[in-house]
């Protein structure tokens, strides 16, 4: 049976990757990318502050494709959704038609996703929709996935919870009124390794000095490649230095162009599935 296209909503967060690996469970879904929306003026995700460089990563080891909506800081509702509109009718035109998220139980929210998807000719998809989120946070993680609060909301939590990871001690510390997915916009996080991902991302953290409500953890990529397929970002691990790097564990395929450079594991990937196949 054929899979469904649909792009993920993601802002490289918990929840996002939750939903992805919901969908990838599914069968049902033929994940095309992640859509992630960012600021203008910094380049970096909507209250994450996580660069673009980051992100690229991020959806380069999930083996997907990065569709950014860049936005004005702070706008207007009409600015923001004539640029998601833009965006959708981009996406409409490579046959996609659902676009999922990692909500979970805001009601409010999910309406106005729902209407603002039907003005296109959208339809939302919700795979972690109503799950309890202290389940949620234990099987992030019980799977094994790794992520750093990049933001805090200094009206809930302690500023020295952002840039901790997202450990057994982070969700043991927060308080009983935080839920355990942050999902009221108590913390925002970065997932930076686990299910799914081809490679673990690298990074410099550096807390940045209590602000007046948001406390945010600046994060930097240790290194950056550019794919020769797709000119997507990723990490090469020979030329980062690792004694092995990811593509090791993938398929050997003939080189194309030696002298292009490297492939990202998205590329990778289809180049070995399409070489498997004529063989």
């Amino acid at each position: 049976m054929a899979r469904t296209p649909v792009v993920l909503a993601s802002s490289g967060g918990k929840d996002s990757v939750l939903a992805l690996a919901a969908l990838r469970a599914g069968g049902q879904w033929d994940v095309r990318g992640m859509l992630v929306t960012l600021t203008d003026d910094d380049d970096a995700v909507v209250m994450h502050s996580v660069p673009r460089a980051l992100i690229a990563q991020q959806a380069s080891s999930l083996r997907l494709a990065l569709h950014a909506v860049t936005i004005p800081r702070n706008p207007s509702n009409h600015v923001y959704e004539s640029c998601m509109a833009a965006a959708l009718a981009r996406l409409r035109s490579e046959g996609i038609r659902h676009v999922a998220f990692g909500d979970i139980f805001l009601a409010d929210v999910r309406e106005y996703r729902e209407k603002m998807l039907a003005r296109g000719d959208f339809v939302g998809v919700y795979p972690i929709w109503g799950r309890d989120s202290r389940e949620l946070a234990s099987a992030f993680r019980r799977d094994g996935y790794r992520a750093v609060a990049v933001c805090v909301d200094g009206d809930r939590l302690p500023y020295e919870f952002a840039g901790r990871d997202l450990d057994e001690s982070f969700f043991a510390d927060l308080p009983d009124d935080v839920d355990a997915c942050g999902e009221n916009g108590e913390f925002h996080s970065f997932v930076y390794d686990g299910p799914g991902f081809t490679y673990p991302l690298r990074f410099a953290r550096e807390r940045q000095p209590p602000a007046e409500r948001f406390h945010y953890c600046t994060i930097t990529p240790a290194a950056t490649d550019r794919c020769a397929r797709c000119g997507s970002l990723f990490e090469c691990g020979m030329q980062a230095g690792l004694t092995e790097c990811w593509c090791a564990k993938l398929p050997p395929i003939a080189p194309v162009d030696a002298a292009a450079g490297c492939y990202c594991p998205r590329c990778l990937a289809e180049v070995s599935q399409g070489a498997s196949a004529r063989a």
